[in-house]
C-alpha cells in the first residue's frame, strides 16, 4: 500500500486557525458542529429494537439475549427511551471521549441519557461518519469532556458546540466515502488474515507441546495406555502418578491486607492470567504478612502458581521465572506448587498443565466441591505423567527453542498488525482533513 506522504496533494491550502487541524485545502469549509448537528429527541417506541452505541463500531443493535453483554440496566418501561433512526447521529455522551458515537444503520430505541441529532443537508452521513470517528476528533471529544475521574466524563455540550468540522464539497465527500470504504476493507482483510496466521501458529505450538509433554520427542518409542482417560497413551517406560508424590510442597498463598507500597509484592490470579505475569497493577504487602505461617505464601523462582479460584480460570497455571531480588507472595486465591526436583522439574508440568487447562480446568470444578473452587487434596490427588528426570530436562530445553521460535514469529505478525492500524488510523485522519487529496478515480 502506498505511504500517505507519497499521496497527492491539494495545489492550494489555508490555515485552518485550529492547531490540532493544521492546514486545510483552500476551498473547504469550517462550520461548528453547533450549525451541523440539530438536536432531536422523539420518545415512546418502545416496540422498536433497543440499540447501543460503541467505541469500536459505533451504533449496533442490541443483543438483550446475551447477558455477558449486557452490563447496563434494561428497565421494564421503555416509554422514555430515545428514537434513533438511520441516518441520524448518535452519541453516549458519557463516553463521548472514548469514541462511542456514530451514524446509526438501524432504526431503534436509545438510553434517554444519549443524545440524538440530524445533520444539515450538505453533509453526507457516511463522510460525517468517517470524519467524527476519525482518531483527531475523538480526542478532541476528550478534551470537551470533565469529569471526577476517568470512566465518568460527561461530555460539555457547550464545548461540543464549539468543535469545528471540516466540509468539502459534496462530490469530494462522496470520494472520500468511497475511498475510504476501499482501503478500509482492504486493511482490515490484511488484519483479518495476519490474526488467522498467529491464532494458526498458537495451534501449531500447542500442538507440539501437547505432542512433546504426553509423547515424548522419540516417535518410535513403545507406547502403552495411561488407564487415565484424559492423559491417553503415553511411552512405555513413563509412569503415572498422584501429584502429591513428587511435590514438596503444595498449598495456597494467604490474604494479605494491603498497603500502599512496600518491597513486599501481592501476586493475584489477574497477574498471570493473560499466560505472562503482569505487575502494571500490583499490590503491596507488609513483611509480617511475607512472613505468614512459616511463609507459607512466598513465591520462588521456578514455583508453579495456579489459579484456584473463579469460573473459568479455575486451573490456570503460570510457571514463576523472575530471578529477581524482590520479594513476591500468592494471595489466597493463588495455590503455589513446588516438585521435588530430584524427581520432577516444575517447568515441565507447567507446559504439561498449561496445555490441558481447558481440559483440567473441566475436571477440577467436577472434582472439587465447589464447582468454582479448587480444593487441595482432591490437586494432590491428580494423576499426571512422570517421565524419567532426564527426559523432562530434554523435553524442556526441546519446547523453551520452539516457543522461543513461535514467540517471535507471533510478534512479528502482532507488530505488522499493529503497522496496519496505524497506517489505517493515518489514512483516515488524512484524507478528512484534507492532507490528502481524494479524486473520483481513486
Amino acid at each position: 500500500m502506498k505511504t500517505v506522504n507519497k499521496m497527492p496533494r491539494y495545489s492550494a491550502y489555508k490555515d485552518s486557525d485550529y492547531q490540532w487541524i493544521g492546514n486545510i485545502p483552500e476551498k473547504w469549509n469550517i462550520q461548528k458542529l453547533s450549525s451541523c448537528l440539530f438536536p432531536v429527541s422523539e420518545k415512546n417506541r418502545p416496540s422498536l429494537p433497543l440499540l447501543s452505541i460503541t467505541r469500536e463500531l459505533g451504533v449496533i443493535e442490541r443483543d438483550i439475549k446475551d447477558q455477558d453483554k449486557n452490563h447496563n440496566f434494561i428497565p421494564d418501561d421503555l416509554t422514555n427511551y430515545k428514537l434513533l433512526k438511520k441516518g441520524q447521529f448518535g452519541m453516549n455522551k458519557m463516553k463521548a471521549w472514548q469514541g462511542s458515537y456514530g451514524i446509526s444503520n438501524y432504526t431503534g430505541i436509545v438510553s434517554p441519557a444519549y443524545f440524538v441529532f440530524d445533520l444539515t443537508k450538505n453533509i453526507e452521513t457516511e463522510f460525517f461518519n468517517w470524519a467524527i470517528r476519525s482518531s483527531l476528533y475523538v480526542s478532541y471529544f476528550g478534551s470537551a469532556s470533565d469529569g471526577v475521574r476517568i470512566g465518568q466524563w460527561d461530555l460539555s455540550k457547550t464545548r461540543m458546540k464549539s468543535i469545528p468540522f471540516l466540509i468539502p464539497s459534496k462530490n469530494e465527500q462522496i470520494a472520500i466515502v468511497n475511498f475510504l470504504d476501499q482501503k478500509a476493507a482492504q486493511i482490515d482483510q490484511a488484519i483479518a488474515i495476519k490474526q488467522k496466521q498467529i491464532e494458526l501458529l498458537k495451534e501449531r505450538q500447542q500442538i507440539i507441546i501437547q505432542q512433546a509433554v504426553t509423547k515424548g520427542l522419540d516417535p518410535n518409542v513403545p507406547m502403552k495406555d495411561s488407564g487415565i482417560e484424559w492423559i491417553g497413551i503415553i511411552p512405555e517406560h513413563w509412569n503415572i502418578k498422584k501429584l502429591k508424590y513428587f511435590t514438596q510442597f503444595i498449598n495456597r498463598g494467604c490474604t494479605p491486607n494491603y498497603i500502599i507500597e512496600s518491597e513486599y509484592k501481592v501476586i493475584n490470579q489477574a497477574n498471570f492470567s493473560k499466560g505472562f505475569f503482569d505487575f502494571d497493577n500490583v499490590k503491596y504487602t507488609r513483611e509480617t504478612e511475607y512472613s505468614y505461617k512459616n511463609n507459607r505464601g512466598v513465591v520462588v523462582l521456578d514455583d508453579l502458581l495456579l489459579a484456584s479460584t473463579g469460573g473459568g480460570v479455575l486451573g490456570k497455571v503460570a510457571h514463576f521465572d523472575i530471578n529477581t531480588q524482590e520479594k513476591y507472595i500468592a494471595d489466597s486465591h493463588v495455590t503455589i506448587i513446588r516438585t521435588d526436583k530430584q524427581i520432577a522439574q516444575n517447568k515441565f508440568y507447567y507446559y504439561f498443565l498449561v496445555i490441558n487447562f481447558e481440559l483440567i480446568n473441566g475436571i477440577l470444578a467436577q472434582g472439587a466441591t465447589n464447582q468454582t473452587e479448587l480444593q487441595r487434596d482432591w490437586l494432590i490427588n491428580l494423576f499426571l505423567p512422570l517421565p524419567p528426570l532426564e527426559e523432562q530436562q530434554s523435553i524442556v530445553k526441546y519446547l523453551d527453542g520452539k516457543v522461543e521460535q513461535f514467540n517471535k514469529l507471533i510478534l512479528l505478525e502482532t507488530l505488522q498488525i499493529e503497522k496496519l492500524k496505524e497506517y489505517k488510523t493515518t489514512l483516515i485522519d488524512s484524507a478528512v482533513t484534507g492532507k490528502i487529496k481524494i479524486t473520483p478515480e481513486k
